[in-house]
């Protein structure tokens, strides 16, 4: 790997970083919904995604995790909850590439698959099925992130094409 992409990859992780740890400073006015972002790190995500591949992209996310974690939340629920999303969008958003799926098509399954990641893994830590319910709710939220989410990350790497090659 040369060094301009070891260097542009940490640019990258520190930026998902730093957008993550603002984000995670607002909520949204829906509280009946513990957790509900808009995902902008996921913005950087998909840029690495695109412009380098899976491993990458997920070494980013899970840096994104645990510096996250470290700093704000610690390693409880919420850890867990941030690393399950993480590693089942990437997953997802790796494999419907495989489509011809728009990137911002990309983006809802990336987005939709952290959902059904968190819920899963809060029915699986809390022993509580009950959790499911949770899931229509951020699904409802997922499609609108996801859309916006893609439509920024397209902007992006239009945007840089001649800039990083």
């Amino acid at each position: 790997m040369k060094t301009k992409d070891i260097t542009i990859i940490g640019i990258l992780t520190a930026m998902s970083v730093v957008i993550a740890i603002i984000e995670s400073y607002f909520t949204f006015a829906l509280d009946f919904i513990p957790g509900l972002k808009l995902g902008l790190a996921n913005i950087v995500i998909i840029f690495a995604l695109y412009k380098y591949n899976f491993k990458t992209a997920l070494i980013i996310s899970l840096v994104r995790v645990f510096i996250v974690s470290l700093v704000r939340t610690g390693f409880g629920f919420n850890f867990f909850f941030s690393l399950s999303g993480a590693i089942f969008s990437i997953i997802a958003m790796t494999l419907a590439r495989k489509t011809k799926l728009s990137i911002i098509g990309i983006s809802v399954i990336g987005s939709i698959s952290h959902s059904i990641g968190q819920v899963l893994i809060g029915m699986f830590l809390l022993n509580n099925s009950n959790v499911i319910y949770y899931l229509p709710y951020l699904l409802l939220f997922s499609i609108p992130t996801g859309i916006i989410i893609g439509i920024v990350a397209k902007k992006l790497l239009d945007g840089t094409k001649k800039l990083i090659k």
